[in-house]
C-alpha cells in the first residue's frame, strides 16, 4: 500500500474565489431569471421587488467580476496547481498524454484515472472554456447595463460589445451562457464527487481546507 501524505494544493485565494464565484453565479442566476421573466409580487409601491432584484444582480455582477479578475491574476502568481499552464495542457507533451488517459477513463475504456495532484488535463481544459464564458457574461452584462448611462464610464469600456449584436441579441447570449454555466455546475459537482470516490484523495474536502492526500513523493 502506498504511503500517503497531505499536500497543500489549493491556496486560500483560490478557495475564496471558488466560493465567491459559486455564490455569485447562484445569486446572479436567480435574480437574472426574475429580471428576465418575473413580475413584481404586489401592487403595493412599497414592495419594490424588481428594483431589489436588479440592485442585488448588479452588486453580485461587480463582485463576480472582481473575483474573476483576481483568479486570472492568481494564475500568474499562485502555486503550480493554480498556474495558467494547468488550463492549457495541450501545449505540453505530458498534458496531452494526461488528456488522453483521462478521456479514456471518462469514456469507460480505462478503469483507473491517471494520477494528478491538482486538476487533471481534461478538467483544466474545461475550466479555460468556463472562464471564457465568464468573460462573455461580464462583457454582455455590463454592455447591457451601460445603456442606462450613454457616454458614461461603462459605456466607453463595454460599448464595443454591441458590434456583435443588438440589445436583444446580447440579452439572448447572456441568458444562454447562464444556462451553460448552470449545466457546468451540475457536472462539476458530479465529477468532483466521482473523482473523490475513485481516487480517495479528498477532492471535495480540499476546496474547503486546501489539502489533498496523495502518494508520498508524487507530483
Amino acid at each position: 500500500m502506498e504511503k500517503l501524505e497531505f499536500r497543500y494544493v489549493w491556496e486560500w485565494p483560490v478557495r475564496i474565489i471558488h466560493w465567491v464565484n459559486f455564490l455569485a453565479i447562484l445569486g446572479l442566476s436567480v435574480t437574472g431569471i426574475y429580471i428576465g421573466w418575473g413580475k413584481t409580487l404586489a401592487h403595493d409601491p412599497s414592495q419594490y421587488v424588481m428594483g431589489w432584484m436588479r440592485f442585488i444582480h448588479f452588486v453580485l455582477a461587480f463582485t463576480f467580476t472582481i473575483s474573476v479578475v483576481a483568479r486570472i491574476y492568481w494564475a500568474f502568481v499562485g502555486n503550480k496547481y493554480a498556474n495558467w499552464r494547468v488550463f492549457t495542457p495541450w501545449l505540453y507533451k505530458d498534458g496531452r498524454r494526461n488528456m488522453k488517459e483521462t478521456f479514456l477513463f471518462y469514456t469507460f475504456f480505462k478503469s483507473k484515472a491517471p494520477h494528478v495532484v491538482g486538476h487533471n488535463a481534461m478538467a483544466g481544459s474545461a475550466y479555460l472554456w468556463v472562464f471564457a464564458l465568464y468573460l462573455v457574461m461580464i462583457c454582455t452584462g455590463f454592455a447591457l447595463y451601460s445603456q442606462y448611462a450613454p457616454g458614461g464610464f461603462l459605456s466607453s469600456v463595454f460599448g464595443w460589445v454591441f458590434i456583435f449584436g443588438s440589445n436583444q441579441g446580447l440579452r439572448l447570449t447572456h441568458t444562454i451562457v447562464m444556462w451553460f454555466l448552470i449545466a457546468f455546475a451540475i457536472h462539476h459537482v458530479y465529477s468532483a464527487w466521482l473523482m473523490d470516490v475513485k481516487e480517495k484523495n479528498g477532492v471535495i474536502s480540499s476546496i474547503f481546507g486546501g489539502y489533498k492526500s496523495v502518494p508520498e513523493g508524487k507530483e
